[in-house]
Parts: C-alpha cells; structure tokens; sequence
C-alpha cells in the first residue's frame, strides 16, 4: 500500500480518537476475597455499568495479609471497601480517608457463642476466650467491651482475646467459648460444620446498640481535591450503586456473576447464593449516601472506649456528601 500524507493524517487522527475515547481507570481495593459481600461491584463490571459510565475498572481482592488502609496509603488503589472504625482510627494516625459513599445500612457482626460453654447473657463472657480479628476489625470488640466494663486482659474478670483467624475452628475445638461472626459468611460455617442454631447464643452488635458502619467506599482527602478525580468517583459510585440494586433484586444471579470472578474457585455456589441473601439485607435501605444519624452512632461508639479508646476525639471531615449529591441525583 501506498503511505501518503492523507494515509498517514488519517492514522494520526484514528490515534488521537482512540486516546481521547479511553476509559477512565478506577482500580477498587476490597476488603477480604471475592464473594458476595461485594457483589455490587461485580454485578457493574459484568453487566457494563461502569463501561457504561466511561470507567475502566479493576476490582482487587482482599485477605488475611491485604489491610485496605495501607493498599490506599501505597497509592495501590482510588477507592477502598472498609470498615469505619478502621477508617476512623487511621484519619487520627494520620491518613486522611475519607467516606465517599455507604452502600451497606447495617452491620452483619456478630459475637457468636456457644451455650454449652455457659454463655447465655453478656455477664457470661468473664474468665472466657473470645475470638476476635484483628487487622482493624477488633475495634468495635474494644469499644462494646469497654462499655460492658469488661477488661481485655485476660483477667478472671476479664475477658481473654484470642486473635481469631478468618474461620471458626475455635468455637468447634473448644478453644474459645465465641468467636467473631459475619451475619452473612462464618456463621453460617458454623452451621454447616455440625452445630445447629439451638446450640448457639447470638450476640449482634446491631442489637447491642454498638453496630459500627461496614463496607463503606473510602478515598484519600486529598484527591478530592482534584476535579477530574471527583468526576470518576461520581459515575463509580452512581455505576455501583446501580450494581448493588441490582444484586438486591436478582441475589441468584448476582451471586452466580460472583462465581465467575472467583479466580481460586474456593466459593461454592450454596454459600454465595446465600450469602448474597444475607447481604441483600443489610445494603436494604441504602442509596449510598451516609446518613449523619448512622455515623454519629458509629463515633459515639468509638469514643466510648474509657482509658482505650478507640478513636480520641470526634473526627472533622472524614465523610463527605459531594460524591453521592451528583452521583444519586
């Protein structure tokens, strides 16, 4: 073929349309490994709500070794999945998070016992081990037990921490009287591995009034500063939100685009078809935008960590309404 000057003019401008046509990236750090508890997210790259928004988006999975605060700090993603104690603790460390959206209303966690170790009130947790994880995830542990006047100490009086790993083989070998459940995954382990809920006493934070926010989105401060950012963050949060209504109305096939996304293929489809129920009840009620009422509930309850608490003072800027204003309307 022969090159000319229009060959090569008209190559030039098929380039430039090709730069200008790309997708914005937006890479989204979650919490703990693929499975339904972030099916929203799965749900709008597999169903095209962020092509349709112009993103191009990589959803990194989480795990036992993965802290999200860090991978945002490392500038290893733009938005993380986290819990807003562990939100909370780091913006007085010094990291400026900053909640840009609250797709989830309600907390999952639970305290879950075994009756046969005598467990049948609060009272009951003196001069036991109680599994909890850490990572972050033991600051509303902390902040209930302070306000039980519980110690952590392992005290007789006191209660003893056993740093719970992400399964319940404690509570089945009798080393720990209760361990730390999620309403929607290792309760239901539980479950499965023999013990029926009759054997069990729950303990949900939401019912003790100690329920913290869960699996909010959270950005650095400082690129909120910039417009173009701002932008990005508008349409994921609108494409996800999109994505996490959708899971609420089809959990089935929600669940099942979660499947295709597990590269390990440790998930089963009984678990995520499940868990993705349990999941539907606690984004119920949630457009995304974090109600004031729900985060003051939450510092109230970080605060009220007598000579430990878990934050030291009400924070100042560490959620934000510009993103869901634009994204929701």
């Amino acid at each position: 073929m022969k090159i000319t000057k229009t060959t090569l003019l008209a190559v030039g401008f098929s380039l430039i349309a090709g730069i200008a046509s790309a997708a914005d990236e937006v890479t989204l750090q979650l919490k703990w490994v693929t499975q339904a508890q972030f099916a929203g997210y799965y749900v709008a790259l597999d169903r095209g709500f962020y092509d349709a928004e112009d993103l191009d988006v990589t959803i990194k999975p989480g795990g036992p070794e993965i802290a999200p605060t860090q991978v945002l700090a490392g500038g290893g993603a733009d938005v993380t999945v986290e819990w807003m104690p562990a939100a909370l603790a780091a913006r007085e460390k010094g990291l400026a998070m900053v909640n840009i959206a609250q797709p989830f209303k309600s907390s999952g966690l639970m305290l879950t016992c075994r009756k046969d170790a005598g467990i049948e009130s609060t009272a009951d947790f003196r001069g036991k081990t109680l599994g909890v994880w850490f990572f972050g995830n033991e600051f509303p542990f902390l902040s209930w037990m302070s306000q039980l006047g519980i110690p952590t100490d392992g005290s007789v009086n006191g209660v003893e921490m056993l740093k719970q790993g992400f399964n319940v083989d404690p509570i089945l070998n009798g080393q720990a009287a209760c361990v730390s459940t999620m309403s929607y995954n290792e309760y239901w382990q539980i479950i499965d591995a023999g013990l029926s809920p009759s054997d069990l006493k729950l303990f949900k934070y939401e019912d003790q009034g100690v329920a913290t926010l869960e699996d909010g989105l959270y950005v650095l401060e400082q690129r909120l500063e910039d417009a173009a950012f701002r932008d990005k963050m508008v349409r994921f949060v609108r494409a996800s939100m999109k994505g996490w209504k959708w899971a609420e109305d089809n959990p089935r096939q929600a669940a099942l685009i979660v499947l295709d996304y597990d590269e390990t293929g440790a998930q089963t489809e009984k678990h995520q078809v499940r868990m993705m129920g349990e999941i539907a009840k606690l984004t119920a009620g949630s457009n995304g935008s974090l109600s004031p009422r729900d985060y003051e509930r939450t510092v109230a309850s970080l605060l009220s960590g007598g000579s430990d608490p878990v934050i030291t003072k009400k924070p100042s800027g560490a959620w934000t309404h510009i993103i869901t204003d634009k994204a929701l309307r």
